[in-house]
């Protein structure tokens, strides 16, 4: 059974998942209005990859006795300057999640809620991955610096990317 303080803190980061999901979507048509299909199909993944987080903490939530109240999700900014300007704004926004994450550990460590501090360790090592990923294409944007062709390269590789659930998170 979660503590007060715990479920409490774990509802507010479903929803903190759910935003993020949301912001990505309009991320997603920013791209989209620019004609820069490869980055709206990155934005895409991550899409899911968040509405899999959000439910993953749901699943949790409930799994441990606890009940699940949603709340509103604010809206996201929705136009960007440049694909540059985008990817800034995905790193400010995964080092806040970051940041969230690190609180609910802090908290599970206090509460002595060792099963919930367990859980959160994914998430965890999933907010390395996700800093990386998205520093390495801000990186690359950094780089070609607006230039036309690098723009469509970085593009094309984007386009790759494909959602695949996790088998850790499977279910």
């Amino acid at each position: 059974m979660l503590k007060k303080k715990m479920l409490k803190a774990l509802n507010e980061h479903i929803n903190a998942e759910m935003y993020s999901s949301y912001l990505y979507l309009a991320m997603e048509a920013y791209f989209h209005s620019i004609s820069l299909k490869g980055f709206a199909a990155w934005m895409r993944a991550q899409v899911q990859e968040e509405l899999k987080h959000a439910m993953k903490f749901y699943d949790y939530v409930s799994e441990r006795g606890g009940n699940v109240t949603l709340g509103g999700i604010a809206k996201p900014e929705t136009s960007w300057s440049s694909p540059l300007a985008v990817f800034e704004a995905v790193l400010k926004h995964e080092e806040h999640v970051t940041s969230l994450i690190n609180d609910l550990v802090d908290l599970a460590i206090s509460e002595k809620d060792h099963a919930t501090n367990n859980f959160l360790q994914w998430f965890v090592s999933e907010q390395v991955e996700e800093e990386a990923s998205v520093s390495e294409i801000l990186e690359k944007l950094k780089l070609i610096k607006g230039d036309t062709s690098g723009l469509f390269m970085v593009d094309a590789e984007l386009g790759k990317r494909v959602f695949t659930i996790p088998a850790s998170t499977a279910g």
